[in-house]
């Protein structure tokens, strides 16, 4: 018989990665589209961190490393935790994995078991609930509309958690929204957490450089809950690095160690030429991670303005990441050339077809009221690919 897995079943495939394959397709027929779908800087990785990967080759680092990632790039992850964010962590408890994605599906799978709760705020990245299905759990939503900036409050924190919750999955700087939460707003949530011992915070924090407001706050900086946090981070963001596939988490020891086990069984340890191109990433100059910030700062400045001139959007300002998340439901029951929109998927598909810009329908991030762009392209795309959404949307009557 040719029957998949139930575990398989219950997945739904990646929204964005389906978004970017149409659009290559599209592109493969000789159709000049825009791609704003992928959550993927445009730079190229800095010359120090190649030169790094380069001379590993060199000195043959062609071998296996230890499943939790060479000690030299573990210690160069705790002094970046300790210079950079305040954090102190040994480097037992740190564990280098095949990108962010990884490490946060190694700590979802590491501590949630079947009939678990893991609460998700809403919008969020495609995969976080997927992951908690793979490992049984019951993924529980949080909606956090345009109006709250896309971030809940400690009352719907509160009133979400039941005795079934293991962890909550906190991104910020968020995918797909931008938005950030500031210190103040995290230990509010912290303060509702310190009354059920039992929840676990996966802190994303993989969009950490890619900031507007001058500093990152942590869950992990609360003395009283850092036991109790797992912190997500890697390279692809700040360095430009994402086919490098580094990530890391830094968290209790018996978290890392449950991780390490998992880790040991299906991946063992990361590719060991990104190891050590990760750690002339984290000990190197950071100038280059400061301009690539500015850049994106500009552009978000500029996307936003050009989505203000659009009837029919709205928009809120991010403060983070690489990502604009309009809000688009205006437009559902119009039509134009034939076919409706009826929720963000259609519209995507709408703007991909008819105006050759490829987005994501806000239905994949558990809010269909909106859709995604992202600005990690060139001024000039963002200025042409606005254009063409202006005209596009300007046709549905």
């Amino acid at each position: 018989m040719n029957t998949l897995s139930d575990r398989l079943n219950r997945l739904s495939p990646s929204a964005t990665l389906a978004m970017s394959q149409k659009s290559s397709e599209l592109k493969a027929q000789g159709i000049d589209i825009i791609n704003m779908s992928v959550g993927e800087p445009d730079f190229n990785t800095p010359d120090h961190i190649k030169a790094a990967a380069i001379k590993a080759v060199e000195e043959n680092y062609s071998r296996y490393s230890p499943v939790p990632g060479y000690p030299e790039l573990k210690n160069a992850i705790v002094e970046k935790l300790k210079n950079e964010n305040g954090l102190d962590y040994k480097p037992s408890q740190i564990l280098c994995s095949n990108g962010a994605k990884q490490s946060v599906c190694n700590a979802i799978m590491a501590l949630v078991n079947a009939g678990d709760e893991v609460i998700i705020p809403a919008p969020y990245w495609v995969s976080y609930p997927q992951m908690v299905l793979l490992a049984e759990g019951t993924p529980v939503f949080i909606d956090a509309p345009i109006e709250q900036d896309f971030k809940i409050t400690p009352e719907q924190l509160e009133a979400a958690i039941t005795p079934k919750t293991r962890a909550l999955i906190l991104c910020s700087p968020s995918n797909p929204t931008g938005s950030v939460y500031s210190k103040q707003e995290l230990e509010a949530l912290k303060n509702v957490l310190l009354r059920h011992d039992r929840v676990i915070v996966i802190a994303d924090e993989i969009y950490e450089h890619i900031n507007y407001v001058g500093a990152h706050a942590s869950m992990a900086s609360f003395d009283d809950i850092k036991e109790r946090v797992v912190v997500i981070n890697g390279v692809s963001k700040a360095y430009a690095m994402t086919g490098w596939r580094i990530g890391f988490i830094a968290a209790p020891e018996w978290i890392v160690k449950g991780c390490n086990k998992l880790q040991g069984q299906y991946t063992s340890g990361p590719c060991s030429v990104s190891q050590k191109a990760a750690e002339a990433a984290f000990t190197g100059d950071q100038q280059c991670v400061e301009d690539m910030r500015k850049a994106f700062e500009r552009r978000k400045n500029l996307i936003v303005k050009l989505t203000k001139e659009i009837p029919g959007l709205e928009v809120n300002n991010p403060q983070g990441a690489f990502y604009l998340f309009p809000k688009c439901s205006s437009f559902f029951g119009k039509g134009a050339e034939g076919r409706t929109i009826n929720n963000s998927t259609d519209l995507a598909m709408y703007l991909l077809e008819v105006g050759h810009v490829a987005t994501v329908g806000g239905d994949a991030f558990g809010s269909p009221e909106c859709f995604r762009m992202s600005y990690a392209t060139s001024d000039e795309n963002i200025v042409e690919a606005m254009k063409r959404i202006k005209e596009a949307l300007g046709k549905l009557k």
